[in-house]
């Protein structure tokens, strides 16, 4: 389960995730949402979860308000919030944390990359999600736990962010995970501006996964991310996307491959352009 060159762990299959429901020795969170219906991924979770999860809605837990004109869409939260969440999802110092979704990790990696932001290291997202789970043919529940009493305490970040100001200064190589049309401003069906941040590369989030939304295996994934030059350069890797929550699964990705942790700019696209005088680029960089 661990990263083979650092303690933070990444992922998680469905047998290993199996045998510690069976124990208790975990905390399960299920992720899932969607963009265009905020509500849906907590009606899923009601019909049917992974026994003891708890609901992680992305707006409500993993991001704190939208500030009009400073702010993207999903704010990271504040720190202690998240902690005092964690608790109430019954995490103890030094537990097991799964979270999964139904997205391929999409919005999962936004929860580990979180916990990893307030030192908590054991925590892994689980590969193929719930798909991967129902297929397996693992138990379900319907029955929605009674919130915890955890102790987990913050400790050292694991992973670090970046804010508007840092991104624009220093030797940074930006990438960008959303998808192609999006980063080349062919199209932009969530924010008002289309393109991307000047100088940035394309390295779409979903080419992280096979057709089945497993991640792919370490040495392929160590492979595509040595497109970016990242073992022969000086600079120091900046993930960032829409809102800063599919970035997480590129950092996630890396550290899987067995590269360091990268930083991520967490309030991506949509922060970027909440300021006129930033400079928008389109079409596609030169690596």
């Amino acid at each position: 389960m661990q990263n083979s060159t650092t303690s933070i762990g990444t992922l998680i299959n469905v047998e290993s995730l199996s045998s510690l429901v069976m124990t208790g020795d975990v905390v399960v969170l299920d992720c899932r949402f969607s963009l265009t219906d905020t509500s849906e991924g907590n009606r899923l979770y009601l019909q049917s979860h992974i026994p003891g999860a708890h609901y992680a809605h992305l707006d409500h837990h993993l991001s704190s308000p939208i500030v009009p004109g400073e702010t993207g869409r999903h704010p990271l939260p504040d720190p202690r919030a998240f902690v005092h969440q964690l608790r109430r999802w019954g995490v103890n110092q030094g537990m097991n944390v799964v979270v999964y979704d139904n997205a391929g990790g999409a919005i999962a990696a936004r929860a580990w990359w979180l916990c990893q932001w307030v030192g908590h290291n054991n925590c892994f997202v689980l590969d193929g999600g719930f798909n991967a789970w129902t297929t397996a043919a693992l138990p379900v529940s319907a029955e929605v736990p009674a919130p915890g009493q955890g102790n987990v305490v913050p400790r050292e970040p694991n992973l670090t962010t970046v804010d508007t100001t840092a991104v624009t200064r220093g030797n940074r190589l930006l990438v960008d995970a959303r998808d192609a049309p999006r980063y080349r401003g062919e199209q932009e069906p969530i924010d008002t501006k289309a393109g991307h941040i000047p100088g940035a590369l394309n390295l779409p989030f979903a080419s992280n996964l096979d057709d089945r939304g497993h991640f792919l295996p370490a040495e392929e994934l160590r492979k595509k991310f040595a497109t970016l030059n990242p073992g022969h350069t000086d600079r120091v890797i900046t993930h960032y996307c829409g809102s800063g929550v599919t970035a997480a699964h590129n950092v996630l990705a890396m550290l899987h491959a067995g590269y360091d942790a990268t930083d991520l700019y967490a309030g991506s696209w949509s922060e970027w352009i909440v300021d006129d005088s930033r400079d928008i680029s389109t079409g596609d960089e030169t690596r």
